[in-house]
């Protein structure tokens, strides 16, 4: 038998609410002390939801934290992208225009560096199939393919070339954005260090 419109409207709503709940209060808890200081019943409880409904949304912590940042990588993305086209419309070099793209990413990830950087590790080393790390490896793919078709700008560099570099300048990222060494450099330094091996890759003799 099929459900009153009006009915499925309300049980959507009410849906998209509890996430919205679950999201921001996740996002101020990870904010405030870090997804290592937060549990998922302290997340339930701020966003007034039970655990048992958190975990329909989001199956661990692990989860809840990509769920967060996604947003946040969607849209330094997005900021990104628009700064670099603009640039790349003016003829700057493909180390600007990537830079460009990649600065508001950058931030992104270093504004809190710890939860930066599980987010990483979880996105990439995680169950693939699970919908929010597919959300956010399909950003991550949209992010390299950007970066690829800023590298048009290099001259003598084919199509397979261009795709190859743009995989070798996300592993950079993801390698200076998670190690150790790095994880109390300011995003400033951090952009520094990923300008000097971007700069090295562009410009070897081929």
């Amino acid at each position: 038998m099929n459900q009153e419109p009006g009915r499925v409207g309300r049980r959507e709503r009410a849906m998209a609410d509890k996430r919205r709940r679950i999201m921001e209060a996740a996002r101020s808890l990870f904010a405030e002390r870090g997804v290592g200081g937060v549990t998922t019943r302290e997340v339930s409880d701020r966003a007034d939801v039970a655990i048992g409904t958190l975990f329909r949304y989001a199956a661990s912590k692990a989860e809840l934290l990509i769920m967060v940042q996604n947003e946040k990588f969607r849209t330094a993305i997005d900021d990104g992208l628009v700064t670099s086209g603009a640039l790349s419309a003016r003829g700057a070099s493909a180390e600007d225009a990537v830079m460009a793209l990649l600065a508001p990413v950058i931030d992104c990830v270093r504004e809190q560096p710890e939860n930066g950087r599980l987010y990483l590790h979880e996105l990439i080393f995680g169950d693939p199939g699970e919908e929010h790390r597919s959300a956010g490896l399909a950003e991550a793919w949209r992010l390299e393919a950007s970066i690829a078709e800023l590298l048009r700008a290099v001259p003598d560099v084919d199509p397979d070339a261009r795709a190859t570099l743009a995989r070798v300048i996300t592993s950079i990222i993801h390698v200076t954005m998670t190690a150790t060494l790095h994880l109390r450099d300011s995003p400033g330094d951090v952009k520094e260090v990923i300008r000097s091996q971007l700069a090295a890759i562009l410009w070897m003799p081929r």
